[in-house]
């Protein structure tokens, strides 16, 4: 760690014990932090009274406020202040308490040095990432409205100031990026910021629609004389068209939407009629279409008419900083009745930051929705993860059986356990009745007599 910083870190270590408050500071001398210390509650929160704390290291048990009662007031009064628990050997549930009121991590006593230098390291660059940030925000000076695209890397803040420069600009908008990457969020945070936003979006899955039922699913079809469907480019009239994965369009099909694009006006399939149309386009692909284009599989002058403002998505590789972000926003998206996972240690959560993700963020959303729905410890730890993130896996999820029946299990499984075995809040929990639990019961887990 480069030792020559211009910005100080100010933390705080609070311990009933003077000789460990001594040993934690001879740890961070070398480190250039402002240290602050304190033997209890009252005096740490006085400290942070008179001081701007970044970061504690407090210990769990202590006489008159502990350290949970500690993180509560910090949590209240400081939010930003980061906090480490330091805990006695084997209790994890106590850590866990500690994760769900706010801790960013825990470290088991007696703890390694090198072990918790890492941490507050850890802590540090989240720091300056945040600064670094924030001085982003303040250098572009725009309103972001779409809540559901979720980041504040850098990567991310110029995307988002990409979109709110774009979306009220009606062009047409290719957007590139990887498989997984997050698009369609992007044409839908485009379309949040147009003026077309009080109307529909509409998309349109080029890899779904069968060639053959296309031409009628898009432009409509007439049935008779009388009878008629709209088609999703009249559906989307006066709103947004998105186009997902627009290299999967059949070369036919192209020369159809590159007339659109000219004579803003579709013929439903088995009229002689033009229907004039006002929609904005927006086409999102994974493959490179100029190399399309020297194959004869993208049509070069559709592709002039699309690319007139181009949007590239970043991967998730290459905004490692929302990954904690966005894997709480999947575990609250995932989690239910039954579910028995509360948080992610910040260990786990550092595996997951060194991880490739070649799937992006559909990759790390299926992952939490299996651990959320199968996980039966409150706290996922490294090896909770799947082996391709963290080699040594154990047994507390088994991820790798992704059936129906395996989800079902797990199910019962969690609430089983939430309820200590009483079978009738089992189910209420599940909300399925008593008979059907027995079912699953004597199904899954058969009678060996």
């Amino acid at each position: 760690m480069n030792n020559q910083l211009t910005n100080k870190f100010n933390l705080l270590f609070v311990d009933d014990e003077k000789a460990i408050l001594s040993s934690l500071k001879r740890l961070f001398l070398e480190h250039n932090f402002r240290l602050y210390t304190a033997l209890n509650g009252e005096d740490a929160l006085f400290i942070m009274e008179q001081h701007e704390i970044h970061a504690a290291l407090i210990d769990l048990k202590m006489p008159g406020m502990d350290g949970l009662s500690l993180l509560k007031k910090i949590k209240k009064l400081y939010p930003d202040i980061m906090v480490i628990m330091l805990t006695g050997h084997g209790s994890i549930k106590d850590a866990v308490k500690t994760i769900k009121t706010g801790a960013k991590d825990f470290i088991e006593k007696p703890f390694v040095a090198e072990s918790l230098v890492a941490r507050v390291e850890q802590l540090y660059n989240i720091r300056q990432l945040k600064q670094e940030n924030l001085t982003l925000k303040n250098e572009m000076g725009f309103l972001f409205k779409y809540e559901k695209l979720i980041g504040d890397s850098s990567k991310t803040l110029e995307l988002k100031k990409m979109i709110s420069k774009t979306g009220p600009l009606d062009a047409t908008i290719l957007i590139q990026g990887e498989t997984g990457s997050g698009k369609e969020l992007v044409a839908k945070a485009i379309h949040q910021h147009s003026p077309r936003s009080d109307h529909g979006f509409v998309t349109v899955d080029c890899t779904t629609i069968s060639e053959t039922m296309l031409e009628s699913e898009l432009f409509g079809h007439v049935k008779g004389a009388h009878v008629q469907t709209r088609g999703l480019i009249r559906t989307a009239h006066k709103g947004t068209l998105f186009f997902d994965e627009i290299g999967e369009l059949p070369v036919k099909m192209q020369a159809k939407l590159l007339r659109l694009i000219q004579e803003r006006e579709v013929r439903p399939v088995g009229s002689d009629k033009s229907i004039k149309i006002d929609v904005r386009i927006i086409a999102a692909t994974n493959r490179d279409l100029k190399a399309e284009i020297s194959n004869s599989n993208f049509r070069e002058d559709l592709y002039y008419r699309l690319d007139t403002i181009k949007i590239n998505v970043p991967p998730l590789r290459q905004r490692k900083d929302d990954i904690e972000l966005l894997t709480n926003h999947f575990l609250q998206k995932f989690k239910t009745d039954f579910s028995l996972v509360e948080g992610f240690s910040r260990e786990a959560l550092a595996y997951m930051e060194n991880y490739g993700w070649p799937g992006n963020i559909r990759e790390l959303e299926n992952i939490v929705r299996r651990i959320m729905a199968l996980g039966t410890e409150t706290l996922v730890l490294p090896g909770d993860l799947p082996e391709n993130i963290h080699k040594r896996g154990s047994n507390r999820i088994k991820l790798l059986d992704d059936s129906l029946e395996a989800y079902e299990k797990a199910a019962i499984e969690n609430a089983l356990k939430k309820s200590n075995n009483n079978r009738k809040q089992t189910a209420r929990i599940l909300k399925i009745g008593e008979a059907t639990l027995y079912r699953k019961i004597k199904k899954f887990w058969p009678d060996p007599s």
